[in-house]
């Protein structure tokens, strides 16, 4: 169900107006998504800024994404806390909303042993809703080891993993040690989805698919069907994108860079801050390479379109 490029995507916020939620930003963000062609939709992930919504907000966020999406691709929520009440809360709220799954990110900060892992997520699957397993030891600071990857792919309702830990033999071992079950392996780093898909993984959540979502496509469609060559090609294509999206702390280059698209992206939460000028200056250059940058703010935006026209006669 959850294979190929599923952005996890920004949550758009308004400036000026205490980072209020920008609704109907985030509804054309999806539009544009959608006419590129991704597999799925990730809301209130990392990407999403999950951390600072209140939970409200983040029951808002996964319902506008799944009225908007309309059954045309997979909906997988984040519902992830370090805290396995709160992740029953939006669990439960997700699968009441009508999302397809959910992404649960490890525990952060309290670093649970094997067995509050394995109670963890069992806790969440018993809900009867697919969950992905997000295994990111850079923000949690524990690493999930294949053999617990392995055990939890046993139950029914845990379907796939969302692997950044960025170690491909990691990756391998897991892929080998679930070949047996209904289990999806992902990227969870987009640099890393062609020798992760080469491996046998199913595709990519992705950052950079917010900004380049048609070549991160046709990538992933070349590696399915075997096209090595053009899909190397397009991954050194977009390596300069992968790298843009991490010159700082993840939302925040992806968020600059939709919004310099002419994209509904607004501020980032504290305790985030806005990309520096050098950063964004840089930033500008990688994204005047993208062949469809320079159309998406007037796919997205046709009355700014319309004022472009205008102001040019």
């Amino acid at each position: 169900m959850f294979e190929g490029v599923l952005p996890a995507i920004i949550t758009p916020f308004r400036r000026n107006s205490a980072t209020s939620l920008d609704i109907p930003g985030l509804e054309r963000n999806i539009s544009y998504l959608l006419s590129c062609g991704i597999h799925g939709i990730v809301p209130c992930g990392s990407t999403g800024e999950s951390a600072t919504l209140s939970f409200a907000e983040h029951e808002k966020v996964v319902s506008t994404t799944i009225d908007k999406v309309n059954g045309k691709v997979p909906v997988l929520a984040g519902t992830g806390s370090n805290n396995t009440a709160e992740a029953v809360i939006l669990t439960k709220a997700a699968k009441d909303t009508g999302a397809n799954g959910v992404l649960v990110i490890s525990p952060y900060y309290n670093k649970p042993n094997r067995a509050g892992l394995i109670k963890h997520y069992t806790k969440l699957a018993d809900l009867d809703i697919p969950v992905v397993i997000y295994n990111v030891p850079g923000r949690t600071g524990q690493n999930l080891e294949p053999d617990l990857i392995a055990e939890l792919a046993k139950h029914p309702s845990i379907v796939g993993i969302k692997e950044a830990s960025g170690n491909i033999g990691q990756v391998s071992r897991i892929i080998e040690m679930t070949q047996d079950e209904d289990f999806t392996v992902t990227s969870g780093d987009d640099n890393l989805t062609l020798p992760i898909m080469a491996l046998g993984g199913k595709g990519v959540i992705s950052v950079a698919a917010n900004v380049d979502p048609t070549r991160m496509v046709a990538l992933y469609e070349a590696a399915k069907k075997g096209n090595w060559d053009k899909a190397l090609a397009l991954h050194y294509a977009l390596s300069p994108v992968f790298r843009a999206m991490f010159v700082d702390t993840n939302p925040i280059p992806v968020k600059k860079a939709v919004e310099l698209m002419g994209m509904a992206g607004g501020p980032v939460r504290l305790p985030l801050d806005d990309l520096d000028e050098k950063k964004t200056a840089d930033l500008k250059k990688i994204l005047a390479a993208i062949p469809t940058a320079k159309t998406a703010a007037a796919q997205k935006n046709p009355a700014k379109k319309t004022e472009v026209k205008r102001s040019r006669r």
